[in-house]
């Protein structure tokens, strides 16, 4: 039995052009801009006295919690309008999708010191490192969130599309009956794998320091890292029970309430197995409170919004001529950024053509070493992800015991271990190249794992029934049913997961431990080598290296691929 393709081949995703040069040169100018910015910053920065008191704990532990739910409710604002701009507008596909190829490709550690100093210089302290966590931490929560939103929206089935255009469903009425409830079970996962994501980089951005001028935050990063350099082993064991309490209670009091929710949503037509459960949900559906808040304000508002989206539509002439009037300041507008974004690429040229040729041979070997150690992890990650990750999905009972003990394990911050890893690992042969490899996978296989969740959980079970029927072996089941429906969720999965893989190089490879530097070549190496001596020629060589050739791996793999996903392994 040959696997199911759904759909007409189309042409494969353009390769790399015009457009992408002219984003990698806004990147270029956007960061020399904060080079140029970061001469300004003043000389010398004192950090926060950082308190390893327990008592400090619920404090710490609302700061870090607010500043990663600030970050969160910006990511899925953002994935929601992006991935919907680039799945309805084909014209606006061809900006955004390479554009969201370059976004998630930068290595925000690399951009951190810039973007630190630079807002030093013209913003108070406290508000430069607070806007600068926020923005490192939506980063790390906003890609896969657009990448899923933007998958589901592309895989629809064309017999639902059908039927939303045969009831003539506004725009509006379409995303909030058919295209956010297609996309629910992904958009929840992505959620929980953000959140997960979201405590590496918190932890990173709380205790970052360039050279005297200490950035620290309070928080539950910057408590453990304290606790840790101090040799304070119970505030240290104090610090990862606070984390893993706050994973688990968000996960009985958010998560898993939405995902019990979200099964509603499943395509089936037959009655499944035994649904996903929540104590916190049942009690909730039971209460006085929310069900006349659901009655008194949501209910209103779904329906105000409702009626506003069938408003008669604004005169057309009216509407052309505002068009019209409208047209030249955007017109000037768009002049000036290009103007502004060819002087900020010349000087970024003129600061590049300071290096030396061996410095970029360096860095060109420093490439082809990262990208191997990116292929391992990646290639491990998805050999033990993909047999877990569907037999959580496709198993309720076993779901309610390793999700959470999936997401504790995700949330506790690789960069915390890694120096208890790197002190076994160091005098092996080879051991900081395999520490490094295990701290890519340590940040980036739940990437891969919570997508294959997803991806497994929406399976309709009447189609799982019909292998049962046909008694198909596990091999052939596998390949005609299981894989192909996993294939858009794994190409999610697996692209955000190489982009978190490359961005964490930059902590792998360049540590310092033990008040002893180990470095292995990489161009995650170079970058955190470049961030330390502030040679900014050299900061801005790797990450420009690093943005092209992530960008270029996209467009010519990733991408191609993902358009396979799109057309070919849909549910029809």
């Amino acid at each position: 039995m040959r696997p199911l393709r759904f759909g007409p081949a189309r042409p494969d995703r353009p390769a790399p052009g015009v457009g992408d040069l002219v984003i990698l040169a806004g990147i270029a100018a956007l960061l020399y801009a904060g080079v140029r910015l970061a001469f300004f910053a003043p000389r010398a920065i004192a950090g926060p006295e950082i308190s390893t008191a327990p008592a400090a704990l619920p404090w710490y532990a609302l700061l870090s919690i607010g500043r990663m739910s600030i970050a969160y409710a910006l990511s899925l604002g953002f994935s929601l309008a992006y991935g919907y701009a680039a799945a309805r507008n084909p014209g606006a596909r061809k900006l955004l999708m390479p554009l969201l190829d370059v976004l998630q490709s930068v290595p925000i550690l690399s951009f951190l010191p810039v973007v630190l100093l630079g807002l030093s210089a013209v913003l108070p302290q406290r508000v430069a490192a607070e806007l600068a966590a926020i923005v490192l931490i939506f980063t790390s929560q906003a890609w896969n969130l657009t990448f899923s939103f933007y998958q589901s929206l592309t895989t629809i089935p064309g017999e639902l599309k059908e039927a939303a255009a045969i009831f003539r469903l506004s725009p509006w009425m379409r995303l909030r009956v058919l295209e956010l409830p297609f996309a629910a079970i992904g958009l929840i996962w992505n959620s929980v794998m953000s959140w997960a994501g979201g405590w590496f980089f918190l932890m990173a951005s709380e205790i970052f320091k360039v050279g005297s001028h200490d950035f620290r935050l309070p928080g539950l990063g910057s408590y453990l890292q304290t606790a840790a350099s101090t040799g304070n082993v119970r505030a240290v064991v104090s610090g990862v029970l606070a984390l893993v309490t706050i994973v688990v209670v968000l996960d009985q009091l958010v998560w898993r309430p939405l995902l019990a929710w979200a099964t509603r949503f499943k395509i089936e037509t037959v009655e499944g197995e035994q649904p996903a459960t929540s104590w916190f949900r049942d009690a909730l559906d039971g209460s006085w409170v929310a069900s006349h808040v659901r009655a008194r304000v949501l209910l209103p508002l779904r329906d105000w919004a409702d009626r506003l989206s069938t408003a008669p539509p604004a005169d057309a002439a009216a509407r052309a001529g505002n068009a019209r009037s409208s047209r030249w300041p955007a017109r000037a507008a768009g002049l000036a950024v290009l103007a502004a974004v060819a002087a900020g690429a010349l000087g970024a040229v003129s600061l590049l053509a300071s290096l030396r040729l061996a410095a970029w041979g360096t860095l060109a070997a420093g490439l082809g070493a990262t990208f191997a150690r990116v292929a391992a992890s990646l290639a491990v990650a998805l050999a033990w992800t993909l047999p877990v990750g569907y037999v959580i999905g496709t198993r309720p009972r076993l779901a309610r015991v390793l999700q959470p003990l999936a997401q504790v394990l995700a949330a506790v911050p690789a960069t915390a271990l890694f120096p208890v890893i790197l002190l076994f690992m160091i005098r092996l042969p080879f051991g900081l190249n395999l520490a490094a490899v295990l701290l890519m996978l340590m940040g980036t296989q739940w990437y891969l794992l919570f997508n294959i969740i997803a991806g497994a959980s929406a399976i309709p079970r009447d189609l799982r029934d019909t292998t049962d029927l046909l008694r198909l072996g596990r091999v052939a089941r596998w390949r005609t049913l299981i894989l192909p429906s996993l294939f858009p969720f794994i190409v999610t999965g697996a692209i955000t997961a190489s982009g978190g893989a490359w961005n964490a190089s930059i902590v792998a490879e360049f540590v310092e431990f033990g008040g002893t530097t180990h470095k292995t070549l990489g161009v995650g190496s170079a970058i955190a080598s470049a961030t330390n001596d502030a040679d900014y020629a050299m900061l801005l060589a790797g990450t420009l290296a690093l943005v092209g050739t992530v960008v270029l791996i996209n467009r010519t793999f990733w991408g191609r691929l993902y358009r396979l996903a799109e057309e070919r392994f849909r549910m029809e």
